[in-house]
């Protein structure tokens, strides 16, 4: 594009375990550092579930992403499509269904990916993230977003801040759960060390992800728990669960995941039904029993499971489950810790018929806000230890009008792949525009300069 700086643009669909979203990006030709200045323009939210859904259906998750392909096509130039890179990452619910079959995932993947072929953009691939590939993401959206590798100044220019801040980031999904940071010490286990070299600087990450430890995959361990300590008492008493709400699943989708223990011989069919009983304590007991908080063959320096974890250091943005729950409670974006206590408490007291009075959410998110708030306590407390440092952690969903996902950071990593334009320095309008003004801003104090010497030798 002759005498103009060219806007780039590219998408990352983000297939989640629960839905998928496409987020489209574009930023200036040119780049700093050779990592590109991105931006967010379109978000699109596809119907249905995730892609690891259509299990039995590979087409249809081929098919569910058409309206936001069409959507991408409305927003992209024409004479730009042919240029635009589309990628597909699939998080931690494709990756339980590779666990689970192979040949499933394989499918949903090939079908997803000759769907997105059928459109003019750049496809570039769909693939399975690895769980520290999504937290290493997610850490670099939120350190760009919060400009603490390269900040706009006032001229115009991108420079690298001064004492720069770097931020934590903690994601919580509905198959997996993310701890990324830059620990105060040398991170110990080479498995959970990151080095990624972004605007020029290089950076030492400590990031780790919990496969079966996303909300929903939780929701599911603390049934089989509570089923399993049931004996033949029916119905099954959930603490979690509101006084008056009750819910009904056959064991075939009880236990239709690798996260639980199956037992050696049921009935799929078979049906058991949960019935709330708003035992704020006991519901916390529970949460405590889903994962192992004792073991840690490197004491102190664990997260739960006896996974490595170096002490949690600096400010955190906790986003995704983790801002949704709270948001919800009225605990976002910061709350003491005793307000957090005090008010999960109380909600997880309330009868169902009290909720339902009250909120108009659908009723498979309202029966789970207690569960997931009192997981979400048990993580950050018991799990990373953030018990001295709770006033560290801002539980938010964007940051300058930008959603906080791996998205972006995977953008941001893979624009090293797209030929920039020839550099231009930024200066926000385009060259020829900013040539024009230079010289009539020029002109504009050469001719009040000389109308003030004029008037200071003239004399009456």
């Amino acid at each position: 594009m002759t005498g103009s700086l060219k806007c780039r643009y590219g998408m990352v669909f983000d297939a989640g375990s629960t839905h998928t979203s496409l987020y489209m990006y574009h930023w200036p030709g040119n780049k700093e550092n050779n990592t590109g200045v991105v931006s967010q323009m379109l978000v699109c939210d596809v119907d249905g579930d995730g892609i690891s859904s259509y299990a039995q259906d590979p087409p249809g998750a081929g098919l569910s992403l058409r309206k936001c392909l069409e959507s991408a096509l409305a927003a992209v130039p024409a004479n730009q499509q042919r240029e635009t890179p589309v990628y597909l990452g699939a998080t931690a619910g494709m990756r339980l269904l590779q666990l689970q079959n192979h040949t499933q995932s394989y499918q949903v993947l090939e079908q997803v990916t000759k769907v997105i072929q059928g459109y003019p953009f750049d496809f570039r691939g769909a693939r399975i993230l690895s769980g520290m590939e999504e937290g290493a993401y997610g850490w670099i959206t939120i350190n760009y977003l919060q400009e603490s590798f390269i900040k706009h100044t006032f001229e115009g220019e991108w420079v690298s801040p001064k004492g720069r801040k770097i931020w934590g980031a903690l994601d919580m999904g509905g198959s997996s759960t993310q701890i990324s940071f830059t620990p105060g010490q040398p991170v110990q286990d080479p498995a959970s060390a990151l080095g990624p070299k972004l605007y020029g600087y290089q950076y030492e990450v400590y990031t780790h992800s919990y496969l079966c430890y996303g909300k929903e995959q939780a929701m599911r361990q603390l049934r089989v728990n509570l089923l399993k300590m049931s004996g033949s008492t029916r119905p099954v008493k959930h603490p979690c669960y509101h006084l008056g709400y009750n819910i009904t699943l056959t064991l075939g989708d009880l236990y239709d995941s690798p996260c639980v223990a199956r037992p050696v011989t049921f009935d799929p069919a078979s049906e058991v039904t949960f019935t709330g009983t708003s035992e704020a304590l006991q519901c916390l007991n529970q949460m405590k029993k889903i994962m192992n908080l004792t073991d840690c063959s490197l004491a102190p320096d664990c997260g739960f499971n006896g996974v490595y974890q170096p002490p949690v250091s600096g400010d955190f943005f906790a986003f995704s489950t983790y801002y949704y729950t709270f948001d919800f409670l009225g605990l976002a974006p910061q709350s003491s810790l005793a307000q957090a206590t005090t008010t999960i408490d109380t909600f997880c007291k309330r009868t169902w018929d009290s909720l339902k009075t009250e909120y108009s959410e659908k009723d498979k998110y309202l029966r789970d806000y207690c569960a997931s708030a009192n997981y979400i306590m048990t993580v950050l407390l018991d799990g990373y230890k953030f018990n001295q440092t709770w006033g560290n952690i801002y539980f938010q969903r964007q940051v300058a009008d930008t959603d906080i996902n791996w998205t972006l950071g995977y953008m941001l990593n893979l624009t090293n792949l797209i030929p920039s334009e020839h550099p231009l320095v930024v200066t926000g309008v385009q060259h020829g525009q900013w040539a024009a003004e230079v010289f009539f801003i020029t002109f504009a104090v050469f001719l009040s300069l000389l109308v003030l010497a004029i008037l200071l030798l003239w004399n009456p």
